[in-house]
């Protein structure tokens, strides 16, 4: 085991997550040698920070600083987001990009993991002074990546209108039009359904547990959703829950939730949509909460994650804000409002308190149906996979079409779940009546992946 970091509790939080699955599997009894595989990939191959000096409207100078994280390159490309957020540290970027090793290998294609970005906050900013940061941001960063080397993305704070400031930085640095960045425009480069990807998949995804558990009776139709953030995973889950059939009862953000006033009732594809006008004008739920429109229909709670705020049932939780947003006891709110699938939208968005939880109610109580929890590096891989396929469109100078890219993300999903499910019964074996662990599955199997491709490189043997 490695070495407490204390201070950098996010990622020794995802490290201890990852080891105490590979420890209580079979698999360092099978393979023993695979201990020295997880030394090797819990450090990252390199660790890039800077500084981001801009001028603000004022014309005073500011500084931010940037970060990038190249955590392992075995199966490709670094591959992972840059999040621009005033919590943004080494410790969150390490964790999010030791995630993204194992969620990328989930997806099948050709990409490592890393992760980046700066503690520059964009709410507030106006459009020139993110122009100017972005700017200053990837004047630095354009020295360690590229289309071979390292392929950012977005993530909180990044949207496709920081992406092209970047990109248009890098092409006059550079001077090369390359795949370097995903979540682009899609008049120049970037891939259809890449915007509606995570939320999509998360849903996709979900949609097998249902399927698997029932014995393929069930589907999303008429469950009760509830879903916490705002953002494009929040807002495509939701869209594609209502899509399948489903109810959603809940949003949020970072300053308070909004619920379903009672036991019935769902968003409407136009009330999601008025969220997402807001989300783009930079601007909080509470601004629209009490509107005529929504007043009557919703109840918000300020300073308030969902979890405990909704009545009636729930039938499925999609944590799709940030990580920890799940906590033990909100964790056991859900069972007890009878949450059935447990499915992050967002990177480590559960306690570790609320994976215990969930994982000890995988058999099912007398008279009631197990819980079935799914980590967000499996559940929310569909993100990076569509930001694969646009490395891939990019490479080849094509375009898809919006069904063939929906098709393939949808085949991703399937085979990401499968994979997890298989890996967990080989790895883990339930009691009798106890639903294989997502959990120990997709560790195991992302894991396994990368530790294979590395021992043939020589990182390790």
């Amino acid at each position: 085991m490695m070495q407490n970091l204390p201070f950098e509790p996010e990622f020794e939080q995802a490290y201890k997550e990852l080891a105490s699955t590979l420890e209580n599997s079979t698999l360092f009894e099978k393979k023993p040698e695979y201990r020295k595989a997880l030394q090797v990939v819990s450090v990252p191959e390199r660790v890039i920070q800077f500084r981001v000096v801009w001028e603000d409207d004022k014309g005073q100078v500011q500084i931010n600083r940037g970060f990038r994280v190249q955590f392992n390159s075995a199966l490709g490309p670094y591959k992972g987001g840059l999040r621009f957020h005033p919590t943004v540290n080494l410790s969150i970027l390490k964790f999010l990009g030791f995630e993204q090793i194992f969620k990328n290998a989930l997806t099948g294609l050709n990409m490592g993991g890393g992760k980046g970005g700066s503690d520059f906050d964009p709410k507030g900013k106006t459009d020139n002074e993110i122009r100017r940061f972005c700017v200053s941001f990837m004047t630095e960063l354009c020295k360690h990546i590229g289309a071979d080397t390292d392929v950012p993305a977005g993530d909180i704070g990044v949207t496709g209108r920081e992406v092209g400031f970047m990109f248009g930085q890098y092409k006059k640095i550079r001077n090369q039009w390359e795949g370097v960045l995903t979540g682009k425009g899609g008049s120049w480069g970037g891939s259809l359904i890449r915007p509606e990807a995570t939320g999509y998949g998360v849903v996709y995804y979900v949609e097998h547990m249902i399927k698997h558990a029932s014995g393929g009776k069930d589907s999303f139709a008429g469950k009760r959703v509830a879903i916490s953030g705002s953002g494009n995973v929040a807002q495509y889950a939701a869209l594609k829950v209502i899509e399948l059939g489903g109810s959603v009862v809940s949003l949020s953000d970072s300053q308070g939730a909004l619920v379903i006033n009672g036991e019935e009732g769902s968003f409407t594809v136009e009330e999601i949509n008025t969220i997402a006008q807001i989300k783009v004008e930079r601007k909080q739920i509470a601004e629209i909460a009490t509107q005529a429109a929504f007043s009557s229909k919703f109840k918000y709670i300020p300073g308030a994650r969902p979890w405990t705020n909704i009545a009636g049932r729930i039938d499925v939780a999609l944590p799709s804000a940030t990580q920890n947003e799940v906590s033990g006891d909100e964790a056991k709110a859900l069972i007890a409002a009878g949450c059935k699938f447990i499915a992050e939208g967002s990177n480590m968005g559960s306690t570790q308190e609320a994976i215990d939880v969930f994982e000890a109610h995988r058999d099912a109580n007398p008279g009631a149906a197990a819980i079935w929890y799914a980590p967000g590096k499996a559940a929310n891989a569909g993100g990076v996979a569509v930001s694969g396929l646009e490395m891939a469109q990019n490479s080849a100078r094509v375009n898809w079409s919006r069904e063939e890219v929906d098709s393939r993300l949808k085949k991703i999903m399937e085979d990401c779940f499968n994979n997890g499910l298989a890996t967990a019964k080989e790895y883990v074996t339930p009691a009798e009546g106890v639903l294989p662990s997502l959990v120990a599955g997709s560790n195991i199997a992302g894991f396994t992946k990368v530790a294979e491709a590395m021992k043939e490189h020589g990182d390790w043997w």
